[in-house]
């Protein structure tokens, strides 16, 4: 279930980040800065997930904060598509130029949803962690299936659900999807109390 959750969580991510650079077009174009933009943000809201995510793993490595980080980027991706135009008007009145405004607009819509999808790998490659002398294979693995998700999820959004549907839908899919992961990883309630070093 955890190597499912990597796989279509790295889906998620590349998703919403293909069908971002729509939700930034109609304000912003589609030029090399919104693109810059857009990678950044993620790239950073990534590292800071990946941070704060392996600590709290350490802190509380069981199910539901694994399942709340994955409940709050799918809620997010829902509500993209109410709350998107009124952010990007809002900067785009803002007058800061061709960099500065897409790049404030992707802070705003896609940090948190980063951060939170960043935390994700992490937190699973504790919970999968059983003895120390295991670790790399384990952070192996679920890095290599977040991966090919990812993979899977630029190319799905990029060559199929893009034509195939509208924008909107696309965030919505992408919200159900993470919302599914959130409640696999609920029902699945660990409770670990002993550390990832001890080989007992």
């Amino acid at each position: 279930m955890l190597k499912s959750i990597a796989f279509f969580s790295g889906a998620a991510l590349m998703g919403l980040e293909i069908a971002g650079s729509r939700v930034l077009a109609p304000y912003f174009g589609s030029s090399v800065f919104v693109w810059g933009s857009l990678i950044a943000v993620v790239l950073a809201a990534l590292s800071l997930g990946a941070y704060t995510g392996g600590r709290l793993a350490d802190r509380m490595p069981t199910g539901p904060p694994l399942a709340a980080l994955l409940g709050v980027a799918g809620l997010m991706a829902f509500a993209m598509p109410w709350v998107a135009a009124a952010v990007n008007r809002a900067v785009f009145l803002m007058n800061l130029g061709p960099r500065g405004g897409p790049l404030l607009a992707s802070v705003v819509l896609f940090t948190i949803p980063g951060v939170a999808l960043g935390a994700v790998t992490p937190f699973i490659i504790r919970l999968l962690a059983e003895r120390v002398d295991r670790i790399g294979g384990v952070a192996g693995t679920v890095s290599a299936l977040s991966a090919l998700g990812s993979i899977v999820g630029t190319l799905g959004t990029a060559f199929y659900l893009i034509p195939a549907m509208g924008v909107g839908h696309i965030l919505y899919l992408i919200g159900a999807v993470l919302l599914v992961l959130s409640a696999m990883a609920l029902r699945g309630v660990y409770s670990r109390t002993e550390p990832a070093g001890d080989t007992r």
